[in-house]
């Protein structure tokens, strides 16, 4: 056991998985020489070569485009956008070719490839550095996302992830990848996709969210004097419906928590999902707690626009108070 933050997590298990299996390889901007622009991969050039970890042209829509073409005929990229606001040109690539590959061969051919890319704001970065945009991918059928929410689970669900025989978008909030230290085993394991955890249990409301709004989450919830239970989605795709149901049933109460704009948010997707699982148990509407609907500010507004310790505890409130 040692502690690490999330930047140390991912580290530890890329360099894992690059001594587990050789047909890992890392691709991405600057990631050899220089460590990668948080500095996620520093040393790993040295330590496997230039032949695995692998310096790109900046050229995101290149990154993709030939990694989906290195997956389909064996090895398993590991892709490193270095923020989710520069992978929009590489979509086309993600939506028509790496998702559809398995379903297009009938098999024949999969995609085994991670694009591993920082997301979300809090680190006083530019508009298009900080976004939360992972309901582009939930969107796409044949694409996986995974959001880690602690160094724990980080290392876990991206050692899933390599492993996982199709597309995975790896969503790290960069929020956290420095601010929470934990005990993380040195020994190798994974976390299964497509599970919720939950994190703690309680009686009066339900409380679903993801990433670094997990920490906010519960640092609001340290100040109330009530019952909650928790749950961490970590994979958005596939969506773990029966343990967000299961929860609503016992409580009563909903209250979902993302830091990405109102309007299609994934928030959206679970509320329509309890509305058809679990209406009936319901004591009072869900509440969505998030960003509002308009393009990321510059950083002097970031925490005004940012889910924050207030909001989480007005709508919780909101909720309880119906």
């Amino acid at each position: 056991m040692a502690e690490m933050n999330m930047v140390e997590a991912v580290r530890h298990v890329l360099d894992q998985e690059m001594g587990r299996d050789k047909d890992v390889i890392l691709y991405g901007e600057d990631i050899g020489k220089n460590g990668g622009v948080f500095r996620t991969t520093d040393g790993l050039q040295k330590k496997y070569g230039e032949k695995r970890v692998i310096d790109s042209p900046l050229a995101e829509v290149g990154i993709i485009g030939t990694a989906i073409g290195m997956a389909a005929y064996g090895l398993k990229p590991v892709v490193e956008i270095q923020f989710s606001g520069f992978a929009y040109a590489g979509l086309e690539n993600l939506i028509s070719h790496a998702a559809r590959i398995r379903n297009r061969t009938r098999g024949m051919f999969t995609c085994p490839m991670v694009m591993r890319t920082p997301y979300g704001g809090g680190i006083r970065a530019l508009e298009h550095h900080s976004e939360s945009v992972e309901s582009l991918y939930i969107h796409i059928p044949g694409l996986k996302v995974v959001i880690p929410s602690t160094p724990y689970e980080a290392k876990g669900l991206l050692a899933s992830a390599i492993r996982d025989p199709d597309p995975v978008i790896f969503l790290e909030p960069k929020r956290v990848y420095r601010s929470i230290k934990e005990e993380v085993p040195s020994k190798s394991y994974t976390i299964p996709l497509g599970k919720c955890r939950i994190v703690q249990h309680g009686s009066d409301i339900t409380v679903i969210t993801w990433g670094a709004m997990l920490k906010y989450t519960m640092e609001a919830l340290a100040k109330m004097d009530i019952s909650a239970e928790v749950i961490d989605v970590r994979t958005l795709s596939p969506f773990d419906e029966k343990t967000v149901i299961d929860s609503v049933k016992k409580t009563g109460r909903a209250v979902i928590v993302q830091e990405a704009v109102k309007t299609l948010g994934f928030a959206s997707e679970i509320i329509a999902r309890i509305n058809e699982k679990a209406l009936l148990s319901l004591e009072a509407p869900v509440k969505r707690i998030t960003a509002p609907d308009i393009i990321f500010p510059l950083f002097k507004l970031e925490n005004e626009y940012l889910p924050g310790e207030e909001d989480i505890i007005k709508g919780i409130k909101e909720v309880l108070e119906f």
